[in-house]
């Protein structure tokens, strides 16, 4: 079977004092006048659209009529493990309103398993799903 793929993006990132990251498609370009919290920042924002877009799929996959948009309030924190270096870590805040609370837990759970970006880091980062 051949990959189909579904989106592409591509990001130049500049460093020091007068960086930025711009995408070549013009959808992002900001300022990066240091690296962190820059990449923690923007990785939250990633992983936090990648979530939502999963959690709708997962929602039109149980038929579950989503009344209002689920949103993200997304952590990643940066940590010095001594010995392991620098390590990263995860909370994702998720609030899924006007559905059951059970519901909308299965609904994180099956977002969780159909996210690329948690795909990528699950086993790699310590990963927090909380339903807020």
């Amino acid at each position: 079977m051949t990959d189909k793929i579904l989106f592409s993006g591509t990001t130049h990132v500049k460093g020091g004092p007068d960086g930025y990251a711009r995408s070549t498609n013009g959808v992002l370009d900001i300022a990066l006048p240091q690296p962190h919290p820059a990449a923690e920042n923007l990785f939250a924002a990633a992983w936090s659209a990648c979530f939502i877009g999963a959690l709708e799929l997962a929602a039109g996959q149980r038929k579950v009529a989503l009344p209002a948009t689920p949103e993200a309030d997304t952590t990643i924190e940066l940590l010095n493990r001594g010995a392991d270096g620098f390590v990263l870590r995860a909370r994702l805040d998720i609030h899924v309103p006007g559905v059951d609370r059970e519901v909308a837990r299965e609904l994180v759970d099956l977002a969780h398993k159909l996210c690329p970006y948690s795909k990528a880091v699950e086993g790699n980062i310590d990963i927090e799903l909380n339903l807020a």
